[in-house]
């Protein structure tokens, strides 16, 4: 296919903003895959003889043309009071009048919950110190579970589609990424003698004789650690061509953060051998939210171990306070972050199944940390909304059609503990490679 049918978007405004040409960017070139370009000459958008739109307040002539609210050109942090309607059967707000082509203004409501405007605006956190999933926009008007931003993109390359039929949409690829959270690596093993002391007195005054039995064999060798998964893992999702990535957690020991011991050389060969095959990210601690000292502490550990500076994060608990968690880890040249998703509940926290850069809306820029939303955790579905296994795995395999229908990329988060099959998550290996077939014949 020659190099001519893929487009390039040329776009009139009458002025171009650094929040513009960011979500520009994320609707066009991540989403879509064309190119864009920005003019304020009208003579040269007149000119231009391929693809082409207007972003305004007003149309100029018959061009394609989108009707622009204010956001895109405010700077700063103001109250918005989005109001949801329908428009053929997907929800919108930010609506505009006609002669615009689209009845709501696509780019301002895509950079609104793009950006995490909302948890810059006065909110009532959880236990945790988190923006919940109850206090979001998406959540409220029922459509966390939908990548709301990638459905309406579509619905723009259609009707571009129609306006410039000879021109071709390069199609993307659905893409399912697999995230596994090391919270802690053993159930037993490794622990030393004074945790497993204590646990094994815990489980005698439960009488827990089973998990006693357990606990001893497993610390003399007798038993596998039923944690220690990570080979078999690695060979899963070799069978499925998936990509696998492992986020440790590497604090030191609190009533939050629970690993073995940061010293023990079994724990950081474990890490090191595992860095052969897949990639590996951190894990920052539940106190590092506020602490940039404790995620450079803990990120030093890391690098330590892998010989070289570790470049993704998922931070404990997914606590996140925006915009300075993320700052912090951009001063420590962290420039992969998977902590976009809500605890509480399932769906696209930002509106995408897209990657996207974070946009700081304290500076108005946009930054080069990418961010990379799951859709799902293994403790939301279980332990906060109590589904049964199987209801667990329906709901990811409704996610997985959403993302399916707009190419997307799926992320998911399970821990090496769920995906034992031992214990309060037995049957949950099973169900998850099935989940894994299903997405790898998706793909294909």
């Amino acid at each position: 296919m020659s190099e001519r049918n893929y487009p390039m978007l040329l776009v009139y405004t009458h002025k171009i903003t650094p929040r513009l040409t960011y979500i520009f960017k994320h609707i066009f070139t991540r989403i879509l895959n064309v190119q864009v370009n920005f003019t304020l000459k009208i003579e040269d958008f007149i000119a231009h003889e391929g693809l082409k739109m207007s972003y305004g307040r007003q149309q100029l002539g018959n061009e394609f043309f989108v009707r622009s609210t204010d956001l895109l050109f405010d700077q700063g942090i103001d109250y918005w009071d989005p109001q949801i309607t329908e428009w053929e059967e997907i929800p919108i707000f930010f609506q505009v009048s006609a002669p615009s082509m689209m009845p709501f203004d696509i780019f301002s409501a895509s950079f609104y919950l793009l950006s995490r405007y909302e948890e810059y605006l006065p909110h009532v956190k959880d236990e945790f110190e988190r923006f919940p999933a109850s206090e979001s926009f998406a959540y409220q008007q029922k459509f966390l579970h939908k990548p709301i931003i990638d459905i309406w993109s579509y619905k723009l390359r259609d009707l571009l589609q129609k306006r410039f039929p000879d021109f071709v949409f390069e199609k993307r690829e659905f893409k399912l990424i697999s995230t596994i959270d090391v919270d802690m690596a053993y159930c037993y093993r490794h622990k030393g003698f004074i945790r497993n002391l204590g646990g094994l007195l815990k489980d005698l005054a439960q009488l827990q004789f089973q998990k006693i039995v357990e606990r001893l064999l497993i610390v003399f060798n007798l038993r596998k650690d039923p944690y220690d998964i990570y080979e078999d893992l690695i060979e899963l999702h070799k069978k499925y061509d998936i990509e696998l990535i492992f986020f440790f957690l590497l604090s030191n020991y609190t009533s939050f953060d629970k690993n073995i011991s940061v010293n023990n050389s079994r724990f950081k060969l474990l890490i090191k051998d595992l860095a052969d095959y897949v990639s590996i990210g951190l894990h920052p601690s539940y106190f590092s939210m506020k602490d940039e000292q404790k995620i450079k502490e803990e990120k030093k550990r890391l690098d330590n171990i892998l010989n070289y500076p570790v470049k993704k994060s998922r931070h404990h608990y997914l606590r996140i306070e925006l915009p300075e968690t993320y700052q912090y880890l951009l001063d420590l040249e962290i420039n992969e972050d998977y902590t976009m998703g809500f605890a509480k509940h399932y769906g696209f926290r930002a509106g995408t199944c897209t990657p996207f850069y974070f946009y700081d809306l304290d500076f108005e820029i946009q930054t080069p940390l990418k961010i990379f939303p799951f859709a799902v955790m293994d403790g939301t579905l279980k332990d906060y909304l109590n589904y049964t296994t199987k209801r667990s795995f329906d709901t990811m395999s409704k996610l997985l059609d959403e993302v399916k229908k707009v190419d997307g990329t799926m992320i998911t988060i399970f821990h090496n503990e769920s995906l034992s099959g031992t214990g309060r998550w037995k049957g949950w290996n099973k169900k998850f490679e099935e989940f894994l077939a299903k997405a790898n014949g998706e793909k294909e």
